[in-house]
């Protein structure tokens, strides 16, 4: 960037904000994936890839729970890339990736991650691309390593309730945009247009994520833990649940 972000801190704060509205038990998720983390380290520095890792979420607990930590942050967005650069430079590595694409990887600077973690970002991936990206995940791993992947992942035994929890979720989530306790998706995107620095990031990023763009991919856990042995993983469960939202773990 040739402009320096202003606040960083604050537009993380906003960001958060807008993605608890989505998610109240967000940071539930999250300690449960840096206890995962915790329990396969060997080391007080593991190497850990916060993959299309947005803003730096999880890059940023997981080097307070592990100040050791050698982290790697991938995304793509241009926006979400600038607030995690500027918040966690000299912290971590930043890498500019696609996920689509099949050579994602090339830039990493490790090829023996312990961990890899993903939340509320791969459903965006069609259900072919997931798949073979598991297995990439995989590669990326030292022996024993763990993935896990967090997202909507409803229970097919529950479809009534799970329809209900949603309503519900819609509700409060509405709610907090009436009292402005949360900024809404549009809104914080109207306010990163604004930025002087951001602005221009958004205008590229449109080029990245047309709008339009094809409709979630969000099977139930099941899906994933087939997936996921069948890309060779030897242990596959689910590792939290909160309502229609799951995290897989998988070890290599």
């Amino acid at each position: 960037m040739s402009a320096h972000l202003t606040d960083p801190a604050a537009w993380q704060e906003s960001w958060d904000l807008q993605q608890a509205a989505f998610m109240p038990d967000r940071e539930h998720r999250i300690a449960a994936m840096l206890d995962a983390v915790e329990a396969v380290a060997d080391s007080p520095a593991p190497r850990v890839l916060d993959l299309a890792g947005g803003t730096g979420s999880i890059a940023l607990r997981a080097l307070t729970r592990l100040p050791g930590a050698q982290v790697t942050l991938v995304d793509v967005d241009p926006v979400l890339l600038a607030i995690a650069e500027a918040s966690l430079t000299g912290r971590a590595t930043i890498v500019t990736a696609d996920l689509r694409d099949p050579a994602w990887a090339d830039g990493l600077p490790h090829s023996d991650y312990d961990a890899v973690l993903a939340a509320t970002a791969l459903h965006w991936l069609p259900a072919d691309r997931l798949i073979t990206l598991y297995g990439e995940i995989r590669a990326i791993l030292r022996p024993d390593g763990l993935l896990v992947n967090a997202d909507q992942m409803p229970d097919p035994l529950l479809p009534g309730l799970t329809k209900r929890l949603l309503a519900r979720a819609d509700a409060c989530r509405v709610a907090r945009y009436a009292s402005g306790a949360a900024p809404t998706w549009p809104g914080w995107w109207e306010r990163a247009a604004a930025d002087p620095v951001l602005g221009p990031l958004v205008e590229a990023r449109e080029a990245i994520h047309p709008k339009g763009r094809s409709a979630e991919f969000l099977p139930p856990v099941a899906w994933h833990l087939d997936a996921l042995r069948d890309a060779g993983f030897t242990e596959a469960g689910t590792l939290w649940r909160g309502g229609p939202d799951a995290a897989v773990a998988a070890i290599k």
